[in-house]
C-alpha cells in the first residue's frame, strides 16, 4: 500500500493577505462578528486615538482574543501569546497583532467589569434574535477552585494550633540557649539559635495578624492569597474557590446571567440569581426552577412574593425519607389557636421564637406529661418533653411543596438537567476549566462571564448556522453603531 509522506522543504506560497488565511465559513469569523457588534463604550472601554504615549493595542482586538481563546480552552496569557504567533485563526482574528503575555494579562485584569457587562450585551443580542424567551429560568451552581491553595486557608482552630506550636518552639530554643550558657567549654555560636528564635516569633506574629483579620472579617475562614474565596467541598475534594452560579433560559438553553459567590452552599442564592436575570432581561420570569440545594424557604419567599412560580423541591422531597409515626407532619396544627396536637392527643403550645433559625418553638405544657406517655422514648427522649419547630414561612413551604408535585410543574422540573447540567460539563470537560486564573470575586465573575459568552456563541452557531448568525450580527451592529468598522463590513464579502 502506498504511503503519503510529508516534505518540509516543499516550496509553497502563503495567501497574499491575512484575510485569506481562514475560510469564509470558519468559526473564528463568527466570534469576530460577535465582538464587532459589542458597544465598547457601554462596556466602559474607551478608545482614544489621540492619547499621547506608546500606541496601545486595539481594545476590540484584545477582547476578540480573550473570547475566542476561552472558547477553545486557551485561557493562559502565555498560551494566548503563543497562539497569535503560530495559529492561523488567531493571526487572522488579530490582524497580525502580536501582544505579549503581560499585555494580555493586564488587559484582562483591568477590564473585569467590561467582561461582565459583555454577557449582558450578549443576552440582549439573543433577545433580538428571539433565542431567549425569559419565561422559565433554571438556576444551578458548581464549585470551581480559585487561584489559591487550601493550605493558605486559615480558621481559628488552625491559627491557635500554629501559635501554640510556635510558642513551644520559642520555649525550646530559649531552654537550649540557657543550657549552652551553663557550659564553659566548647560553646557553639549563638547565631543559629537566634535565627530559630526569630523565625518562630515571626510565625507567631504573622498568625496572630491573620487571626485578628479573621475576627474582623466575620468569616469562618480566611485565605491569605485570595481573601474573597471560600473553603469549598465538592466531589473533587476540599479546596479554596468559588461557587459558580448560572441562570439558563428554557427556550434554547442559553445563559442569561452568571455569578461567582464566596459560599460553600447554594442556600440563599435563588432570589439573588433570579433578580439578576430579571434586571438583564428587563422583565420577570414566570417560573423559577432549581434543585433542593436552594430550598431555603425565607429566600424562596422573596421570589414567590413577586408572583413568580417557584419550582424547587424541599430537602424532605429530595431525600425521599418516609415519614415516621411521630414526625411533626403527623401532628395536627390549629392555626386559630396556634398550637399542635400530638398523636396521643396532647397539646403543644407556642413557646418562643428562634430568631437565628427563623422558627417558632412549640412545647408541651407539663414535662411529666411526656414522661408518662406510652410513646416516650419513641416520640422523644428529652426529659423536658417534646418540642416542635415550625418555620415562620411554614405555610409558604407547604404551598411550594404542593405546587412542586403538580404534573405540569414536574414536567418543567425534569427539563432542568437537560438545560443546565450540560453547561458545567462543557466548561469543565470541553474547555478544561478546573480553576479560575484571576484572583478575587470580581476576577472569578469576569471569567464566568467570558465562559458564559463562549457557551452562548457556540449555541447560537448550532441554532442559526454560520451564515445566518453572521448576517444577524451584522444587522444588529449596523443598527446600533453609526460607523461600522471596515473589518466588520468585510466579513460577509
Amino acid at each position: 500500500m502506498a504511503i503519503r509522506e510529508g516534505n518540509r522543504r516543499q516550496l509553497e506560497l502563503l495567501p497574499p493577505s491575512i484575510e485569506q488565511y481562514v475560510a469564509e465559513d470558519a468559526p473564528v469569523r463568527a466570534y469576530d462578528a460577535f465582538v464587532e457588534a459589542l458597544d465598547l463604550k457601554e462596556l466602559g472601554i474607551e478608545i482614544d486615538p489621540t492619547k499621547e504615549g506608546n500606541p496601545a493595542y486595539d481594545p476590540r482586538a484584545m477582547l476578540k482574543l480573550l473570547v475566542y481563546g476561552y472558547s477553545y480552552g486557551v485561557r493562559s496569557s502565555r498560551k494566548l501569546e503563543r497562539e497569535v504567533y503560530y495559529n492561523l485563526s488567531f493571526i487572522w482574528l488579530m490582524g497580525g497583532l502580536k501582544p505579549d503575555h503581560k499585555t494580555i494579562a493586564e488587559f484582562r485584569r483591568q477590564n473585569k467589569e467590561a467582561l461582565k457587562l459583555a454577557l449582558r450585551q450578549c443576552v440582549r443580542m439573543c433577545l433580538k434574535l428571539d433565542l431567549i424567551a425569559g419565561n422559565t429560568l433554571f438556576v444551578d451552581g458548581s464549585k470551581i477552585r480559585g487561584n489559591a491553595s487550601i493550605k493558605n486557608t486559615w480558621d481559628e482552630d488552625k491559627c491557635q494550633k500554629v501559635i501554640a506550636k510556635a510558642e513551644r518552639k520559642i520555649e525550646a530554643v530559649i531552654k537550649e540557649a540557657e543550657a549552652l550558657d551553663e557550659e564553659e567549654d566548647g560553646q557553639p555560636s549563638m547565631v543559629a539559635i537566634k535565627k530559630s528564635l526569630e523565625d518562630a516569633r515571626d510565625i507567631r506574629q504573622r498568625v496572630e495578624r491573620i487571626m485578628e483579620e479573621l475576627k474582623q472579617s466575620d468569616k469562618n475562614n480566611l485565605n491569605t492569597v485570595d481573601k474573597e474565596c471560600a473553603r469549598i467541598n465538592s466531589i473533587h475534594g476540599t479546596g479554596a474557590g468559588y461557587n459558580a452560579q448560572v441562570v439558563v433560559d428554557d427556550k434554547n438553553g442559553l445563559i442569561v446571567s452568571c455569578d461567582a459567590v464566596s459560599s460553600n452552599t447554594d442556600l440563599g442564592q435563588f432570589s439573588v440569581q433570579i433578580d439578576q436575570a430579571k434586571e438583564i432581561l428587563g422583565k420577570a420570569c414566570q417560573n423559577g426552577v432549581a434543585d433542593s440545594g436552594y430550598a431555603y424557604t425565607d429566600d424562596l419567599a422573596k421570589i414567590a412574593g413577586q408572583g413568580i412560580k417557584v419550582i424547587v423541591p424541599t430537602q424532605r422531597f429530595a431525600s425521599g425519607r418516609k415519614l415516621g409515626e411521630y414526625d411533626k407532619q403527623n401532628f395536627a396544627y390549629d392555626a386559630a389557636k396556634d398550637c399542635y396536637t400530638c398523636t396521643q392527643g396532647e397539646v403543644l403550645k407556642y413557646g418562643w421564637l428562634d430568631r437565628k433559625n427563623n422558627t417558632r418553638i412549640y412545647m408541651i405544657a407539663k414535662e411529666e406529661t411526656c414522661r408518662k406517655c406510652p410513646a416516650f422514648g419513641k416520640c422523644t427522649t428529652a426529659l423536658s418533653g417534646r418540642k416542635v419547630m415550625r418555620l415562620v414561612e411554614e405555610e409558604l413551604r407547604d404551598g411550594l411543596e404542593k405546587e412542586y408535585i403538580l404534573p405540569d410543574n414536574q414536567a418543567i422540573y425534569k427539563k432542568r438537567q437537560q438545560k443546565i447540567e450540560l453547561i458545567f460539563g462543557h466548561i469543565r470537560r470541553n474547555l478544561g476549566v478546573s480553576s479560575f486564573l484571576l484572583r478575587g470575586r470580581e476576577g472569578a465573575r469576569a471569567e464566568m462571564s467570558l465562559l458564559s459568552i463562549c457557551f452562548n456563541i457556540t449555541r447560537m452557531l448550532s441554532l442559526l448556522g454560520f451564515a445566518k448568525l453572521i448576517a444577524k450580527l451584522k444587522e444588529i451592529f449596523c443598527s446600533e453603531n453609526s460607523i461600522p468598522s471596515l473589518q466588520f463590513l468585510a466579513i460577509s464579502t
